[in-house]
């Protein structure tokens, strides 16, 4: 039977009532009144929930503008390097005409016809339109060249400002995100100390028995013990930083959210890998749970908002949520989505 949530005194009562009103407001069909812990828990882990969510959007979306300004700049030198081409090459080709002119501007048949060795003659008067010729096609190639990587330069500032329209969306986003996080602090501070520890303590409960209902099925007789080099150095590098907090967006060294870790984690030891969770469960490969191994990603939930480094032993190191800091807890805990391999 659930038990009733208790708070102390008015003040105490009026605090939860508007960190429901509040979340309501935010929340379409959300209950405005919490009466269980239960309760308050499913709405703290929902709030956290979409901030993830919303987080792992805003990275993503920021990533692909970091990576398009850096093409534009690329294909931008691109261009300067060729205009620079153009530009010496047109100068000598000027240069060769007016010395041809300064010459006598003589025709080559009349060249020919008196000149002491005519067969020197046709050679050189066949090497000056050779080069002449090879000039004139070298500048045809470049000029086309130059207008190529400008339409091509077009079109990725086009992308780029599509991008940038994107990524101001999700920073709409991320001050929901916000929102979302004051509104789980304030539903979480407003709480009596002896629910918050009431709170943890079921919280914990869940964790036990999801991870206890899993090492039951003998997964960890199962999954490899051993780590790779550059896993161990992974994980040594997750290890580290264990104690840190979690703020969302960051990818240390003071501080990071989950992705944040695990993509550093692996940087660590020399592998890049995508920056998000969802890219990470989307690009990186996937193997089954019981064939994992200590350094490999697990990442949790239907829409791969979360993702863990695991560490052997049936755990994981992950920066959990606002509020939290960087720690190793049990593999099951949450609800495991797959395991995918960066060193793979």
């Amino acid at each position: 039977m659930r038990r009733p949530l208790r708070t102390h005194g008015y003040r105490a009562a009026a605090a939860v009532a508007l960190a429901c009103a509040l979340t309501a407001a935010s929340q379409q069909g959300a209950q405005a009144d919490l009466q269980t812990l239960t309760e308050v828990q499913a709405k703290l882990q929902s709030l956290y929930h979409d901030a993830e969510v919303a987080t792992d959007k805003y990275n993503a979306a920021d990533g692909k503008v970091t990576a398009q300004s850096k093409r534009v700049s690329a294909l931008n030198a691109q261009i300067r390097t060729t205009e620079v081409k153009l530009t010496r090459l047109t100068t000598l080709a000027g240069a060769a005409a007016r010395a041809q002119y300064r010459g006598g501007g003589v025709p080559a048949e009349l060249q020919f016809a008196l000149a002491s060795d005519p067969g020197q003659a046709l050679d050189n008067a066949g090497l000056a339109l050779q080069a002449q010729q090879n000039t004139q096609n070298l500048l045809t190639n470049l000029t086309a060249t130059k207008s190529a990587l400008r339409t091509r330069t077009d079109d990725a500032a086009a992308e780029l400002k599509r991008l940038r329209t994107s990524r101001r969306a999700m920073a709409a986003q991320r001050r929901t995100i916000e929102q979302h996080i004051a509104e789980a602090k304030l539903l979480e501070s407003s709480l009596a100390a002896k629910e918050r520890q009431r709170l943890a303590d079921l919280e914990k409960k869940e964790s036990d028995q999801a991870q206890a209902k899993w090492e039951s099925t003998g997964i960890l007789k199962k999954v490899g013990t051993d780590a790779t080099t550059a896993g161990q150095k992974a994980i040594a590098f997750a290890t580290k930083q264990i104690g840190k907090p979690y703020v969302w967006g960051a990818e240390g060294p003071d501080s990071y959210d989950c992705s944040g870790l695990t993509s550093q984690a692996w940087l660590a030891a020399g592998v890049t890998i995508p920056r998000t969770s969802e890219m990470q469960w989307a690009q990186l490969k996937h193997v089954p749970v019981e064939d994992m191994r200590p350094g490999d990603l697990i990442i949790y939930f239907s829409d791969a908002s979360h993702v863990a480094i695991y560490v052997g032993g049936g755990n994981i190191i992950s920066a959990p949520r606002p509020g939290r800091y960087v720690y190793e807890s049990p593999a099951a805990s949450m609800q495991i989505l797959g395991v995918v391999r960066p060193d793979a």
